[in-house]
């Protein structure tokens, strides 16, 4: 495991006596860990200075249903300590009343070490994770190199198969596969989403579509097996226009539409919420941990409290 900053000691002390939120809730998401459809979950990036068991406090605390682990390089769980570190997280999840819905990994292929990572996270119940994002090839034109990964795809889908989990390529925007949502479609459309499928992205897939995205999402709707959700604003820089991150609801995702489209094309998926935005103790003056504690799971919880909302006046779930 990484090396964090705040133990759970500390981290006790400072939701506590701190932030009066009062004592993590219990639930009986520990008896199923696989994400059920329309579960959120809540992506651990942001919080990667904490150990295990801040960590499944934070979530619980804030209201989320489980945790979407980075299991990955410079992740909370690294994948050579994946057989040590991913059962102490589960386990500590577990504690919190909570549990490890899905992992964020590097897995780019159906090689040993994706082997050994999805065995570990079958034996705890841990039913889907998100790929490694996949380079357009150099020297080969785009059709070409779709074409090798779709050579090279299947085994992986065969090995997530084997373990009884769902694996899923995420829409990133930007210059790679999945920026365009048809080329992610061309990648994955004859392979059973069951196995291997898309965790669709609406705010990359807002970035790159603008206002098409409708389009994009009626054609992979039935290859979908995962969400994620976040928010984004244009800004303008001395660099010139790029997106900037911010709090959900807050931004350009359409998400009344989003969700009712959702609705309408019978998308039922488990969720992640990504907080991408500048966090407590990222930037500016330093703070306590109790005041960073009590910060990070006022807008965790805002945000997870303000989908819901959404979710729920769209009429989706």
């Amino acid at each position: 495991m990484i090396p964090h900053s705040l133990n759970r000691r500390q981290f006790v002390t400072a939701v506590t006596a701190a932030s009066g939120l009062g004592a993590v809730r219990t639930t009986s998401a520990a008896s199923s860990p696989s994400a059920p459809a329309g579960s959120v979950s809540v992506f651990s990036k942001h919080l990667q200075y904490l150990g295990y068991d801040a960590l499944a406090e934070t979530a619980a605390e804030a209201g989320f249903d489980g945790i979407d682990l980075t299991v990955r390089p410079e992740g909370h769980v690294l994948p050579e300590r994946v057989e040590d570190d991913l059962p102490r997280a589960a386990e500590a999840a577990r504690k919190a009343g909570i549990a490890v819905t899905m992992m964020a990994t590097a897995i780019a292929s159906a090689d040993g070490s994706a082997e050994r990572l999805l065995k570990t996270a079958a034996d705890l119940d841990i039913r889907h994770y998100r790929m490694a994002w996949l380079p357009y090839l150099e020297g080969r034109s785009l059709l070409a190199g779709l074409d090798y990964y779709r050579e090279h795809l299947p085994a992986l889908a065969a090995m997530n198969r084997r373990f009884g989990i769902h694996g899923a390529y995420q829409n990133h925007a930007g210059k790679m596969i999945g920026g365009p949502i048809w080329d992610l479609y061309y990648l994955v459309r004859d392979l059973n989403p069951e196995h291997l499928g898309v965790q669709y992205d609406i705010r990359h897939a807002t970035v790159e579509g603008g206002t098409s995205w409708p389009v994009d999402l009626e054609l992979i709707a039935p290859l979908i097996n995962l969400l994620a959700v976040k928010d984004f604003l244009w800004e303008k820089t001395g660099q010139g226009w790029r997106p900037a991150n911010v709090p959900v609801g807050e931004g350009m995702v359409d998400y009344k539409a989003f969700l009712q489209q959702l609705a309408r094309l019978s998308v039922r998926a488990p969720i992640s919420m990504h907080f991408e935005y500048p966090f407590p103790g990222e930037t500016g003056p330093a703070m306590s941990p109790a005041a960073r504690a009590k910060e990070a799971v006022r807008l965790m919880r805002r945000d997870r409290e303000r989908f819901v909302a959404l979710r729920e006046e769209a009429g989706w779930m």
